[in-house]
């Protein structure tokens, strides 16, 4: 009886070596070396200004994954089930203003009253006053499809420039934003890019690509350049539309903290920016480890790395200086994705996963 009990622990320990060591998994990881964080150190010392947040329910819904205000002075919220949701920040009173069946994330106002959406399943859409939903990109004019429409932002003329975060790892191909996510950054590949969509022309085209887990967009408010994120380095980029650098990339913000997701334009010149998560130890020392990424791969889900509950927002100027921080350590309003200036002075925090919506007072 012995003899047979460690025979079958004998071979159940080959199988769980193979199993690890070589069953086919999605991702083939790229080697990188990952910059050693400072953490929270200097501009980003930790703060608990975050809360102060007070709450705007969702009638049960969850995820605002981004925010914006309309002419009406209602907050429109992308969420969880392809819905967009119309909430009175006076009253609190939600209702919901149209259904994508996707999952809308970045969402924008046009100058021309349309509202603009990056819907991870279905690419870039339009909305107009009624709630009715137009498809206007689901791949780009040379065919390549967009499987994970994530931000955008419009200039003066209309025209829309909005990230694709995966050209391999489709949001609704790996059963959702946040697993498709997870699998591009454990890869690192350069399948990330920026995509332009002309109104006057209705031609999709990429300005630029090869980062890894393209994010958030937001354009300086004279249209002059375009910031993006990119999550899966924890930098900032600026991509120069006009001028003597027009063409050019520049990195404003390297080495963050945290995971960088959305970024907002404010009136001010300023921007949001939003780091969904406290920066991974584990990645960060897997980087150069593309194997070894591959085996924690195979471990369940649990036991891989994933986002951590911490809130955090910076403003920074288009240079990439940072302003101001505001944290809540304690992670009562977590996986934070960014924020919008609103009326009278508050800001509106957005978040991945929350039931609700943070409203920072003035």
């Amino acid at each position: 009886m012995v003899k047979t009990v460690i025979k079958l622990t004998g071979l159940a320990i080959v199988a769980l070596a193979a199993y690890l060591l070589a069953w086919p998994v999605p991702i083939d990881p790229v080697a990188w070396n990952a910059p050693k964080s400072a953490g929270y150190t200097g501009d980003f010392l930790p703060n608990e200004k975050l809360k102060a947040l007070e709450f705007l329910e969702l009638d049960g819904r969850e995820g605002p994954e981004d925010v914006a205000f309309g002419s009406d002075g209602l907050i429109y919220a992308a969420v969880i089930g392809g819905v967009i949701l119309r909430i009175d920040p006076a009253s609190g009173d939600v209702a919901q203003f149209a259904k994508t069946d996707g999952r809308p994330l970045g969402i924008e106002f046009g100058s021309d009253g349309i509202l603009y959406v990056a819907d991870a399943y279905r690419g870039l859409l339009a909305i107009d006053e009624d709630g009715t939903v137009s498809v206007l990109a689901e791949k780009t004019d040379s065919g390549s499809p967009i499987k994970y429409a994530d931000d955008l932002d419009i200039t003066a003329s209309g025209i829309v420039y909005f990230s694709d975060a995966s050209t391999k790892f489709g949001a609704q191909e790996f059963s959702g934003t946040l697993s498709g996510s997870l699998l591009d950054l454990m890869e690192h590949g350069p399948n990330g890019r920026i995509l332009k969509y002309d109104p006057a022309t209705k031609t999709t085209t990429v300005v630029v690509d090869g980062y890894s887990f393209a994010n958030g967009v937001a354009l300086a408010n004279d249209d002059s350049y375009v910031l993006f994120t990119e999550t899966g380095t924890y930098a900032v980029h600026k991509y120069w539309l006009s001028g003597d650098k027009a063409g050019q990339v520049e990195t404003i913000m390297e080495n963050l903290p945290g995971f960088p997701d959305n970024i907002n334009n404010n009136e001010d010149g300023t921007f949001w920016l939003g780091l969904v998560s406290p920066r991974s130890g584990a990645i960060d020392a897997l980087s150069d480890k593309p194997f070894l990424r591959k085996v924690v791969q195979r471990l369940p889900a649990s036991l891989r790395p994933g986002p951590q509950r911490y809130g955090f927002i910076v403003r920074i100027n288009g240079e990439g200086k940072v302003l101001e921080t505001l944290q809540d350590p304690s992670g009562g309003y977590a996986l934070t994705t960014g924020a919008v200036d609103g009326p009278d002075g508050i800001v509106v925090v957005s978040s991945l996963t929350e039931p609700r919506l943070g409203i920072l007072p003035k």
